[in-house]
C-alpha cells in the first residue's frame, strides 16, 4: 500500500506501505523452479495440452478445413468460370476475325465490281467516243474529197486558161479553146 506524505510525516515512518514481507517458500527461490513442484506442473502440463489437443481437434481443425474446403470450392469454381470466360472470349475473337474476313471480302468483292463498272463506263465512253471521232472523220474525208473536186475542177479550167494565156503570148494570136482543154486533160491523166 502506497502511503501519502502526510500521512508518513505524521508517523514518522516514510517506508510504512511500501515494504513486503519476505515469506519462506520452504528453501527459497522461485517456485517453478523448485523441484517439488515438478510432478503437479507436468500434470498440468499434460491435462493442459490434452484439452488444447482436444479443442484444436474438435473444434479449431473443422472450422479450418471447413474454410478450406470452401475456399478450394470458390477457387474452383472461379476457375472453371475463368476457363468459361476465356473459351467465350476466344469464341467472340473467332466471330470477330470471321466476319472481319468476311467484311474484307465483301469489301474486295464491291470494290472489284466498282472498278469493273468503272472500267466498262470507260470502255463504252471510249467505244462512243472512236465512233464520234470515226463520224467526224468520215465527214471530214467527204469534205476533203469535195474540196479537193473542187479545186480539180478548178485546176482544170485554171490550167486551161493558164495554158490557152501562155500559148496567147507565144503565138500571138487567139488559141483554140477546145484544143488547148483537150491538151490540159490529156496532160492531167
Amino acid at each position: 500500500m502506497f502511503v501519502a506524505p502526510a500521512y508518513a510525516q505524521a508517523t514518522g515512518d516514510t517506508h510504512a506501505g511500501t515494504q513486503v514481507a519476505a515469506e519462506d517458500h520452504g528453501g527459497g527461490g522461485f517456485p517453478p523452479f523448485d523441484p517439488q513442484y515438478y510432478p503437479s506442473q507436468l500434470l498440468w502440463l499434460a491435462i493442459t495440452f490434452g484439452l488444447f489437443y482436444l479443442f484444436l481437434k474438435r473444434v479449431v481443425m473443422p472450422r479450418i478445413g471447413t474454410i478450406l474446403e470452401v475456399r478450394r470450392d470458390r477457387i474452383a469454381q472461379d476457375l472453371d468460370h475463368a476457363a468459361r470466360m476465356k473459351d467465350e472470349a476466344d469464341a467472340a475473337i473467332a466471330a470477330y476475325e470471321q466476319e472481319l474476313a468476311e467484311a474484307k471480302s465483301k469489301a474486295n468483292e464491291i470494290g472489284q465490281k466498282a472498278r469493273d463498272t468503272a472500267k466498262a463506263e470507260a470502255e463504252a465512253e471510249r467505244r462512243r467516243i472512236e465512233s464520234d471521232l470515226e463520224v467526224k472523220l468520215g465527214d471530214a474525208e467527204t469534205r476533203i474529197a469535195a474540196i479537193k473536186q473542187r479545186a480539180l475542177k478548178d485546176v482544170g479550167s485554171i490550167a486551161e486558161e493558164t495554158a490557152s494565156a501562155i500559148v496567147q503570148e507565144l503565138v500571138g494570136g487567139k488559141s483554140d479553146k477546145a484544143a488547148v482543154a483537150a491538151a490540159v486533160r490529156a496532160a492531167g491523166a
